[in-house]
């Protein structure tokens, strides 16, 4: 059992990518569900799909790779807040991810959304995780 499913979702990927797969299978919850269309609308991704069979379901997600040199769209994964450290921020202090080019991903009253959404709506919240 793992204490940090978000951490197991993001160590999936970033080890799906490194062995070369083009598909991974992970446990789905809403938040990852959430995650994964961001994923999907920033173009970090190819597709993905949410398979409803058994107690919890899970979400098969095709990883984007360069169609020349074979290397992954997502050059890092890092997550930011764990369940021992938490971290939060306002809207004037969301992390710009290698100045603009990657993606944070927030999760605020209003759901989850990139920072670059946050801080359009002028608010804050949990860092989840970086993208680049």
């Amino acid at each position: 059992m793992y204490t940090d499913p978000i951490a197991d979702y993001l160590t999936r990927i970033r080890n799906a990518q490194m062995a070369g797969h083009k598909v991974v299978e992970i446990p789905a919850s809403n938040l990852k569900k959430e995650m994964t269309r961001i994923l999907f609308d920033k173009g970090y991704i190819l597709n993905f799909k949410f398979v409803e069979e058994g107690y919890q379901g899970s979400i098969k997600i095709a990883l984007r790779y360069d169609s020349k040199s074979k290397r992954p769209a997502i050059t890092e994964l890092k997550r930011v807040s764990t369940p021992g450290l938490r971290r939060y921020a306002g809207p004037s202090d969301l992390p710009r991810v290698l100045n603009g080019l990657g993606v944070c991903i927030v999760s605020t009253s209003k759901g989850l959304m990139t920072d670059k959404e946050a801080r359009k709506m002028n608010i804050g919240g949990e860092l989840i995780c970086t993208v680049y």
